[in-house]
């Protein structure tokens, strides 16, 4: 009996050992499966940043693209409407240069100076206006906003009054 004892401990001790052992694996075992994730995590992560860096300069580019698109664009219109708006100024004081005699002769002479006055005005400022780039134009504007906000802003909303009123006749 005093050998069963003796089996039955070496057994419990076997078992023990083995239990431990089988722990250590399942432990190297979690460990390197963590690890592996781990590596197979940051490389995914490596990817998808390097993809999304892509993507995003590609789009920089694109936007880039875009804006200088716009920007000539926006420049050939307001060269085109800086010429038209000189040539309509320019038409205008013809027109009143052409009709000044008449108004001399139905309103006065002194209404006859005022026209000439203004037909002499808008010959000078559509020549200003052909002479400036749109740099000069630009800085002129700001000028103006800054020695007179108040006439800047009443001259916008009547402006803006204006174009309201021409597309809500064109509707």
């Amino acid at each position: 009996m005093a050998e069963t004892t003796a089996n039955s401990g070496n057994e419990a001790e076997n078992a023990r050992n083995h239990f431990s052992k089988a722990m250590e694996e399942a432990r190297a075992g979690a460990q390197a499966f963590a690890d592996d994730c781990v590596g197979k995590f940051n490389q995914a992560k490596s990817e998808w940043t390097s993809e999304a860096k892509t993507r995003s300069e590609e789009a920089k580019g694109k936007a880039n693209t875009f804006a200088a698109d716009a920007k000539t664009k926006a420049t050939e219109v307001a060269l085109e409407g800086k010429a038209r708006t000189s040539q309509a100024m320019a038409g205008l004081s013809k027109l009143i240069d052409d009709n000044v005699s008449l108004i001399d002769e139905k309103a006065g002479p002194k209404y006859g100076d005022y026209a000439r006055s203004a037909s002499q005005s808008m010959k000078d400022a559509a020549a200003n206006l052909d002479e400036k780039s749109l740099d000069e134009l630009g800085e002129d504007a700001r000028e103006f906003v800054r020695q007179s906000p108040a006439l800047a802003v009443g001259m916008a909303v009547a402006a803006g009054f204006l174009v309201g009123r021409m597309f809500k006749k064109s509707n």
